[in-house]
């Protein structure tokens, strides 16, 4: 089994009540993943308060309450270390990868994690050992997330 872990678009679409197919598909990878060694970036929860909160999906006592709660459920990171600043910088300069999605992977393989379920990187690439997984299909989940949650 392959230790593995969800950007933060997976845990943004759980609670984002305007796309319901796509919220739908979301909340079954998140519980899935609870069943599964899983563990969370600090960096994907941040980001997550950030963004539903900015984008006014939750309130900020929702947010954190949410946020809280995750923190229960999976296992978290340690936080980035130089080696994954270091590989995030080499990426980002060579324009492989978004700084903060760079870090992200990087981090997840300092924390051990073969894979990522996200939507918005190249599905099936490898950044430092660590398999980019697409989330969704045009159905639901995707046969890769769904092979890695199982």
């Amino acid at each position: 089994m392959v230790r593995f872990t969800l950007d933060t678009n997976i845990l943004v679409y759980a609670a984002d009540t305007r796309d319901v197919v796509r919220q739908a598909a979301a909340i079954e990878i998140v519980a899935r993943a609870a069943r599964r060694d899983c563990v969370l970036v600090p960096q994907v929860l941040a980001e997550f308060f950030h963004a539903v909160t900015r984008k006014r999906i939750m309130s900020r006592t929702e947010a954190a309450r949410e946020v809280r709660a995750w923190m229960t459920i999976f296992p978290l990171t340690a936080g980035p270390t130089a080696a994954s600043l270091r590989t995030a910088l080499e990426e980002a300069e060579a324009g492989r990868f978004q700084f903060f999605d760079a870090l992200l992977v990087a981090t997840a393989r300092d924390g051990g994690c073969g894979a990522i379920i996200t939507e918005d990187m190249a599905g099936q690439a490898l950044l430092d050992g660590v398999r980019i997984t697409p989330a969704f299909s045009d159905t639901g989940v995707s046969e890769a997330a769904l092979a890695l949650l199982a």
